[in-house]
């Protein structure tokens, strides 16, 4: 592999030192029932974003700690400069708005019991108006590309995602890390087959038991639910279109993004922050794209990398996801989705060294303030992952 040597981006250094390459002012509702009042506050205030979603009531047990994890981790993404918070009451609104404040970016809670809706909305809306014209005097400023969290997952795989765009983003994520980067990649169940090739990779005995954990619980909860068939979810129909006729095919090409040298340090909760430096992680998560990019913006990734073979639409509101593809027909007939094409790999006439620098220079405009694809399309997937039925 060519020898590559850390870039400088343009990016946001934030007050608890994590670089960012996005400045949103986000409007974020607790629970379902919070969505209209944080949508009102969004329509009052350009410049913000509302993250609606579906949950936040009656959750318990681990599934409300991941609750809690996806919403501060939210908040405290360096791609969000500041944030408020709107719930029904004020007691877990105030919890996530001091998990957030210990980033030491600006964040304030709203309550709309005892005051109302609409006036909630109105108080929360002058806020937003001050953290508006805070976060655009903020500037960028030089910062080392190694210094990004970058996530990965494929979506809509093919035979031509094993040969060329998985592939591409493990030649980044080896530089990335040789680099003193931090990476994370996950797609638990599509890991099924693979399972061996993923333990050999973890840096020591203990990562690779805490992984084994991870993958056979996953198993655990396929076989509770009486059935030993994945058919249409395992690979989905556009996999089996695309030419992979098993899970176990899928996974070999998914397990290519990992890179040839990097080994994982760490087997990560869903949502949970790297804590063990620079490095790549395991993060246990859905392979359904929204929710998986969904918990790596909260665990702090920054930049999202997607290989793509028969085409995903996916994108994400705090996490800018950069979609690359080596199907040459993709390419073509869903141009608008694509920001990167590596389908020359497939014709001899471009290695993979060369993809993945031209990776790493679209990693480089895209920190400097490109848009992607799914950004300019208005792509904000913001999925919840929901462990439990609610009480």
């Amino acid at each position: 592999m060519k020898s590559s040597t850390d870039r400088t981006i343009l990016a946001y250094r934030r007050e608890n030192g994590r670089v960012g390459v996005r400045n949103h002012v986000v409007v974020l509702p607790v629970d379902d029932i919070s969505n209209a009042c944080a949508e009102m506050v969004a329509g009052n205030i350009k410049g913000t974003l509302a993250l609606p979603h579906a949950y936040g009531r009656l959750q318990f047990g681990e599934d409300l700690e991941l609750f809690f994890r996806t919403m501060i981790g939210t908040g405290s993404n360096p791609n969000v400069a500041a944030i408020v918070v709107i719930g029904i009451e004020p007691g877990w609104t105030k919890r996530i708005v001091d998990g957030i404040a210990g980033t030491r970016k600006p964040v304030e809670g709203f309550s709309i019991e005892g005051r109302g809706e609409i006036r909630t909305a109105a108080e929360a809306s002058f806020k937003a108006k001050e953290f508006v014209h805070w976060a655009s005097e903020r500037q960028r400023s030089e910062c080392r590309l190694s210094e990004l969290y970058v996530s990965v997952k494929c979506g809509e795989s093919d035979t031509t995602t094993g040969l060329a765009s998985c592939p591409t983003v493990g030649n980044v994520i080896d530089k990335h890390c040789a680099l003193g980067g931090i990476a994370s990649f996950g797609e638990t169940s599509e890991l099924t087959g693979a399972e061996h090739i993923v333990k050999s990779k973890a840096a020591n005995r203990e990562i690779e038991q805490k992984f084994t954990a991870m993958f056979d619980d996953y198993t655990r909860l396929v076989f509770e639910q009486k059935t030993d068939d994945l058919s249409e979810s395992q690979p989905t129909k556009g996999n089996i279109a695309g030419g992979l006729t098993t899970i176990e095919e899928k996974a070999l090409g998914n397990v290519e993004k990992l890179g040839k040298g990097t080994r994982f340090i760490d087997a990560l909760k869903p949502a949970e922050t790297p804590a063990k430096g620079p490095g790549l992680y395991f993060m246990d998560t859905s392979s359904a794209a929204a929710e998986a990019v969904t918990l790596w913006a909260a665990s702090g990734a920054v930049l999202h990398l997607f290989p793509t073979g028969q085409g995903n639409v996916i994108g994400n509101p705090i996490e800018p996801v950069i979609k690359l593809s080596g199907n040459p027909k993709t390419c073509a007939t869903m141009a608008e989705h694509i920001d990167l094409d590596v389908s020359a790999i497939l014709r001899g006439e471009m290695t993979l060294d060369q993809a993945g620098d031209a990776l790493i220079d679209l990693m480089v405009r895209t920190a400097n303030g490109r848009l992607t694809a799914a950004e300019v399309l208005g792509h904000r997937e913001f999925v919840l992952t929901k462990l439990y039925r609610s009480a």
